[in-house]
């Protein structure tokens, strides 16, 4: 069990991911926002794989980690479940529209950049407590630990008004591009992290 649920979140990240994907490029929100409330459930599944795994040396990190992880979880779940329910059935007036629909930016958006900042913050983490026994290991540890830059901008960017033009519909195509290139680099991830747990113990 120590393997096979930390696996079998591996695998749901793989696949959230390439669905997410998917559905940024066909521009079916709903299917975006369904995903994404998927998602979390196997990053935390896979994230406390590495945390009970961990040595005891390097058990700091991977608590840290997991805790990020926990964190990003409640904030991606609550901005889609928001989505999913209030912003998709819920008639909202302009004012409530701009702050909880995810397409308008808002505080919601801001949220969900938050809860990924905080999963940059755990890959970080969580590669540090990696201790590398083959290539595809030592891959996995670096891209984890490149994967916490996210957090910068995750963090600073909604500070300088670049997401202000969303209210308005102005967002472009550039947010779409930043999203499919995020997929592109923690698809590997994924992908690695179910290879690392589908080796014998």
């Amino acid at each position: 069990m120590n393997r096979t649920i930390p696996r079998t979140g591996a695998a749901i990240v793989t696949v959230t991911v390439f669905l997410f994907a998917v559905c940024m490029t066909v521009d079916f929100p709903f299917g975006s926002y369904a995903v994404c409330m998927v998602l979390p459930l196997g990053y935390i599944m896979m994230a406390m794989g590495f945390q009970y795994e961990s040595r005891e040396s390097r058990r700091v990190p991977a608590n840290i980690g997991a805790a990020f992880g926990v964190i990003y979880a409640v904030l991606v779940l609550l901005v889609y479940f928001a989505q999913t329910t209030t912003v998709r059935w819920g008639n909202l007036n302009e004012q409530a529209a701009r702050i909880l629909d995810f397409q308008r930016g808002g505080l919601l958006f801001y949220y969900d950049l938050l809860g990924y900042g905080m999963m940059a913050l755990s890959t970080f983490f969580i590669g540090l407590s990696i201790s590398p026994s083959s290539r595809a290991d030592k891959w996995l540890k670096y891209l984890m630990m490149v994967h916490g830059v996210f957090f910068i901008s995750c963090l600073i960017l909604p500070m300088t008004g670049m997401f202000a033009g969303m209210a308005d519909g102005g967002a472009g195509n550039g947010g779409t591009t930043a999203l499919l290139g995020w997929c592109a680099y923690f698809l590997p991830i994924g992908v690695l992290s179910y290879q690392h747990f589908q080796k014998a113990p």
